[in-house]
């Protein structure tokens, strides 16, 4: 059994550890647990990782956040890989910085990786998980919020919550999204947004 973990992000040295990368960094944390690395492939990077009796395709799309659509759907197609097997990892201002949330679907909550994907797809009805980034911003400074980096010392307080995302992973698989969503879902007061 098959499936398709998607991480978005932005490719390029200059997009390393920001924000808005996070869906790459749980995937690079994914493949370093598994002894595994990442090749360069037709619409991005992927990684196979067997557990279980399943096997996990890492996907980190090479098309930018705003045509992760393209990617997704692709590498759908090309592992024949069905739709409820598709789990997609996105940051989330909604959620405080560490915060994980996994949905079996939803609307794009203004993010354009995900606007993209339910474009291509036709459809929203995938399981995404998303991970909190926070939203320590001025009014009108989203984007320079997003994009900007983690401080080192913010980056290795979430190496843990990035482990975490990937047993999320794991069980989303072995377990199943409800099971998955009741063991992790886990709410906290600080949170913000009704996701």
């Amino acid at each position: 059994m098959k499936y398709l973990i998607t991480g978005l992000g932005n490719i390029g040295k200059e997009y390393e550890k920001t924000r808005h990368n996070t869906g790459f960094e749980v995937l690079d944390i994914f493949a370093k647990m598994s002894n595994t690395t990442f090749t360069t492939v037709r619409y991005g990077d992927t990684a196979e990782v067997k557990f279980k009796g399943k096997t996990f395709i890492l996907l980190k799309p090479s098309t930018y956040m705003n045509l992760s659509g393209n990617a997704v759907n692709y590498w759908l197609q090309a592992e024949k890989i069905p739709l409820e097997n598709l789990l997609v990892v996105v940051d989330d201002i909604a959620l405080s910085a560490g915060t994980i949330r996994l949905r079996g679907k939803g609307s794009d909550g203004g993010h354009n990786g995900l606007k993209h994907i339910n474009q291509v797809l036709a459809t929203s009805n995938y399981a995404r998980l998303r991970f909190g980034i926070g939203n320590d911003f001025p009014q009108g400074y989203q984007m320079e919020y997003v994009l900007s980096r983690w401080s080192q010392e913010e980056y290795e307080s979430l190496i843990p919550r990035f482990e975490t995302a990937v047993e999320v992973i794991k069980s989303f698989a072995t377990a199943g999204l409800e099971r998955t969503m009741t063991a992790y879902n886990a709410k906290k007061a600080e949170d913000k947004g009704n996701l």
